[in-house]
């Protein structure tokens, strides 16, 4: 990062959702985060500049974060999730670092994690309060940081080759403990 400027890149198609209708999803990451976006819509670059009146450089990795989760196929308004919540992060999983480059192994992999009609994602996201986008090369994760380790360990283990069941069980134990800690740091957290 040289003078508050930061670079990215994103798929071409998904250049669209970033602008969003008549700009506004560019235009409300602009305001919101004191940015400047420069969209190169036939290469899929852009580059981020800070404003010079903006005061917080953490700014530019936020903005980032956000083009990132919509390049990886969130909607706008889940990325925009990882602004509204400051305990929000973005984890990518590169199914080319699993599997290589073979189409059909990838294929077969985003199939386990999505599942029938979609019903596996579903499950990962109800029991663990975690967006999933599962999009190109990439499985895609925004949640907190509990939310999203508990997710990527179960993306992890059906790429394994966990059966369903196996994950849901697990998945089932996890919110029961991440439950259990919520309520005790309530607890301590109480005026006595």
């Amino acid at each position: 990062m040289s003078g508050g400027s930061v670079y990215v890149k994103i798929p071409r198609d998904r250049i669209g959702a970033l602008i969003g209708p008549e700009g506004c999803v560019k235009g409300n990451i602009e305001k919101r985060l004191s940015v400047k976006l420069q969209i190169d819509s036939e290469t899929g670059d852009i580059v981020v500049t800070l404003n010079p009146t903006a005061q917080d450089p953490s700014l530019l990795f936020r903005s980032k974060e956000v083009i990132t989760a919509i390049g990886r196929g969130f909607s706008p308004e889940r990325a925009f999730k990882l602004l509204k919540d400051d305990e929000a992060m973005l984890k990518v999983i590169d199914l080319r670092e699993v599997v290589g480059r073979s189409p059909s192994d990838m294929k077969r992999l985003k199939g386990r994690v999505i599942g029938k009609e979609g019903k596996t994602r579903r499950i990962i996201e109800e029991l663990t309060d975690a967006n999933i986008s599962v999009y190109g090369h990439t499985i895609s994760i925004i949640g907190n940081m509990d939310q999203a380790e508990a997710a990527s360990e179960a993306i992890q283990m059906l790429m394994r080759g966990s059966q369903h069941s196996t994950v849901y069980r697990f998945l089932h134990k996890k919110r029961r403990e991440l439950k259990k800690k919520k309520m005790e740091l309530w607890e301590t957290g109480m005026p006595s």
